[in-house]
């Protein structure tokens, strides 16, 4: 496996320098920040981007996300012309070493938290989901952390509105029509598209979520069976649906999966969850049971430590400070280490 660390280009508070000095770190996963979505990324802010990982000595092989225009999701007669952009980014991507792409299809609203900085008993903080609390909440005047600066009400309403009519078998044909149009683009620059799951994977104010386990996965290949078309196996927003049998989904879509995010849940009640350190002992995943599963099923992808508590008086970035991500890449590290070592394979491709 590659092992890789999420960094938000130029205006993230951790250098690269810093991501370099964690042990096994061949990369970062990063994007063109600064280019409206559903405008094609110019080779030209490609090109700066790698120059600067690659001057870190970081390669810069996954790129997360290019984001989907809602045109494309609700199906719009604007559709085709936005994803021939895309497509294009995909081939100016692949220019410069790109070799995968985690997007996901989720409507309106990316990932859902109802608090950033949870406190825990331990001192650290860390971003938690309490769906009762969400569910009291007006969503024609939503506000939420993560997301809720990304557009004024009259846009939120706007969008609400539009997505009235999607059910969900109806969004799934979307996804289905804009991966078949993409598909000659990833055929050319040899680049593997990585759906991440819904966070959390279920329906969010009426809106309907489609990639929440097993069954969406296997619609999802037989309908688009290009090998170029694959998954983020992302642990925390499978996780966070209890149906989900996380080892059974690694073995079964290995060869499937490109790219893996792995966290850690404590479940707190039916729904609720927080996020917590990596460790399997410190939540309510089997992490161990997960990457095991990984590895014997032949996974030889990247792999990133994801969210991240905030420790030792870090105030980063909820999700993304420093500290707690390097001590997940850390353990990951063993782990990938101690089972390849005990089953005598190695996680490569």
């Amino acid at each position: 496996m590659k092992m890789t660390f999420r960094w938000y280009g130029e205006q993230d508070s951790i250098p690269l320098q810093y991501i370099k000095q964690i042990p096994n770190m061949s990369g970062v996963v990063t994007a063109v920040y600064d280019v409206p979505v559903g405008q094609v990324w110019d080779e030209e802010k490609i090109s700066r981007l790698k120059k600067l990982c690659d001057g870190a000595e970081l390669a810069m092989e996954v790129i997360e996300s290019v984001p989907v225009h809602e045109d494309i999701k609700l199906g719009k007669p604007s559709r085709d012309k936005l994803i021939e952009n895309y497509a294009q980014t995909i081939r100016n991507l692949g220019k410069y070493g790109v070799k995968c792409i985690c997007y996901n299809f989720m409507p309106v609203f990316d990932w859902l938290r109802t608090d950033l900085k949870h406190k825990n008993a331990d001192g650290s903080t860390c971003l938690c989901y309490d769906h009762e609390a969400l569910m009291k909440l007006d969503p024609k005047n939503l506000h939420l952390p993560g997301w809720d600066e990304s557009y004024t009400p009259e846009e939120l309403n706007g969008l609400l509105g539009a997505y009235a009519g999607i059910t969900h078998e109806r969004l799934f044909e979307n996804l289905v029509y804009f991966l078949q149009k993409i598909m000659p683009a990833c055929d050319e620059a040899g680049i593997d598209m990585a759906i991440h799951p819904d966070d959390p994977p279920w329906d969010m104010f009426g809106l309907p979520r489609i990639i929440t386990g097993e069954e969406s996965y296997a619609r999802l290949f037989a309908a688009v069976p290009n090998k170029h078309n694959g998954i983020t196996f992302c642990t925390g927003s499978l996780g966070a649906g209890r149906e989900n049998d996380l080892v059974k989904l690694a073995k079964k879509y290995a060869d499937r999966i490109f790219f893996a995010h792995i966290r850690q849940l404590r479940y707190e009640g039916k729904m609720n969850f927080s996020e917590a350190g990596h460790r399997t002992e410190d939540g309510s995943l089997d992490i161990y049971a997960i990457v095991r599963a990984l590895i014997e099923s032949g996974f030889g992808g990247y792999v990133r430590p994801d969210h991240g508590r905030n420790i030792w008086g870090e105030d980063g970035k909820p999700g993304y400070g420093l500290y707690d991500r390097a001590l997940g890449a850390t353990y990951l590290n063993g782990l990938f280490e101690g089972i390849e070592k005990t089953i005598g394979v190695r996680a490569v491709k």
